[in-house]
């Protein structure tokens, strides 16, 4: 299957501006945007904003902040305009009520007057008689008595999508040729009975109207998707339409128990990866192996390999899980590929307020400067760097008491006075002659330098795990090191 049309690629991303924007979404926006960068398209931005319960101003600002944190460029849409504006569905209800008009008046669509419990009491009826229980067709065809009768009786209509009676056949990008029968697409609504269109018209509606060459969105719309292409159809009989886009149709993200990962899942938030510290091209670099590869054996990838490598035919249409553990590997991974200079600078939000534990003059730039290296090659996420430096801002460390008593074995003592001797003594311009003082101190105690650096590093650190010992030692400086073996000993008698 090809993925490339013959005339130049249109696609779109248009999210919901309801609550914080989720990673299935930005895998959605990932492989729109990849797709129409390889092929030096358009990508256009569109907000579908028409639920004026739900959506939110907070949520659009959220929405197009984090398009911009993932470095997510668009062509058209919110601040960029273009010649399809304006991008807001909540600007564009006049033309969706110009279109539901010439759809009425061309025949493709018609007014239902069916109650919400004449609706239920059919469908249950047809549930118990093993039919299908979509829409029965009820008001397609009423006389001019019955509607008179239907507005006697005060009832306001919803505006319904007349399906025609043939099978709809389409090859998607993704799941290849697909098949759905008319009995299991029945005609479906497309205004309420307020006026305020649907989903069901204003999605196809616009993509239509800006010229949209492939879909791409997720594989829980797939059963809407035969509605959309007979909508189309009718659009393109009305001059509305130009042509009908090609669909692909991307898999599940998968959460905890195999269960799709929605929006209520903790780690389904965008806002949490950004809070820990995931880069932008890590977190997405780990989003494109959902249901996508680089190749069989590369899973570490930038951005542009993957714009050059993408298309949308080699997606794999089985759901694809979330794994937490393997997007924190891979982001750590582009933390070690940053240049030093870039990884210093982007630790910074997590060396101020409100994350630093330590006041703004207790920092010292030169000693970050100095550990920043060391420290770039242990993180998965930037976040972690206050705790693994903190011991070198604040006056005193932070005990995590598990780690104290883990360390702090009988004897440590004895060592700890042996090592400081050993340290009294060393070269303070080379961890090399302070891992040499610790190894002796080991040795007189008839331990080797894992044992032996055990209750330095915790008395030091205040944790059993953290930085190469020996160069934050040199780093930290003899004064504070020694002041804090003493307060250990103290501690321990």
């Amino acid at each position: 299957m090809s993925s490339v049309a013959s005339a130049p690629v249109r696609v779109r991303f248009c999210p919901s501006p309801t609550g914080n924007p989720h990673v299935g979404l930005v895998r959605t926006a990932l492989f729109n945007w990849a797709f129409a960068r390889h092929h030096q398209g358009t990508l256009v931005f569109r907000i579908e904003d028409t639920d004026a319960a739900r959506d939110s101003e907070e949520s659009y600002n959220q929405l197009l902040d984090a398009m911009r944190w993932l470095g997510f460029d668009w062509d058209e849409g919110p601040e960029v305009g273009g010649p399809h504006a304006p991008y807001r569905q909540s600007q564009r209800m006049d033309i969706y009520a110009d279109v539901a008009q010439k759809l009425l008046d061309g025949g493709h669509a018609y007014r239902c007057y069916c109650s919400q419990e004449e609706l239920d009491t059919r469908r249950e009826a047809a549930r118990a008689a093993g039919k299908p229980s979509g829409y029965d067709g009820h008001c397609r065809d009423l006389t001019d008595a019955q509607v008179e009768e239907y507005k006697a009786q005060g009832r306001a209509p919803i505006v319904r999508f007349r399906m025609p009676d043939e099978t709809i056949t389409f090859t998607d990008l993704v799941r290849g040729e697909l098949t759905f029968t008319p009995e299991n697409v029945p005609d479906y609504g497309i205004v309420r009975a307020n006026g305020a269109p649907l989903y069901t018209l204003v999605n196809p509606v616009d993509d239509a109207l800006m010229e949209i060459t492939h879909v791409l969105r997720g594989e829980d719309l797939l059963s809407s998707t035969p509605r959309q292409i007979a909508l189309y159809k009718a659009l393109t009989e009305l001059g509305i339409a130009k042509q009908t886009p090609v669909f692909g149709h991307l898999p599940y993200v998968m959460g905890e128990g195999n269960k799709k990962l929605s929006k209520r899942d903790p780690q389904s938030s965008l806002n949490l990866y950004r809070e820990r510290g995931f880069l932008p091209e890590g977190l997405l670099n780990y989003l494109s192996l959902l249901g996508w590869s680089l190749s069989a054996d590369q899973d570490i990838f930038t951005i542009e390999e993957m714009v050059a490598a993408f298309d949308i035919s080699d997606v794999n249409p089985n759901p694809a899980r979330f794994d937490l553990k393997k997007c924190e590997a891979i982001n750590g991974d582009h933390i070690r590929m940053l240049d030093v200079k870039e990884f210093t600078e982007r630790c910074r939000p997590w060396l101020q307020a409100p994350f630093a534990p330590w006041a703004p003059e207790d920092f010292d730039a030169a000693k970050w400067e100095a550990i920043a290296p060391h420290a770039q090659t242990r993180l998965k996420v930037l976040s972690e760097i206050t705790d693994n430096v903190d011991f070198l801002f604040l006056a005193e460390p932070v005990f995590d008491e598990a780690s104290w008593t883990k360390a702090m074995k009988e004897g440590s003592d004895a060592l700890l006075r042996t090592a400081r001797e050993q340290l009294e003594s060393a070269d303070w311009n080379s961890a090399e002659s302070l891992k040499e003082a610790v190894l002796a101190a080991g040795e007189a105690h008839g331990l080797k330098l894992g044992k032996a650096q055990a209750p330095v590093r915790v008395a030091v650190t205040g944790r059993t795990v953290g930085l190469p010992l020996f160069e934050s030692l040199e780093i930290l400086g003899k004064e504070k090191t020694l002041a804090r073996i003493d307060a250990a000993l103290a501690k321990l008698a």
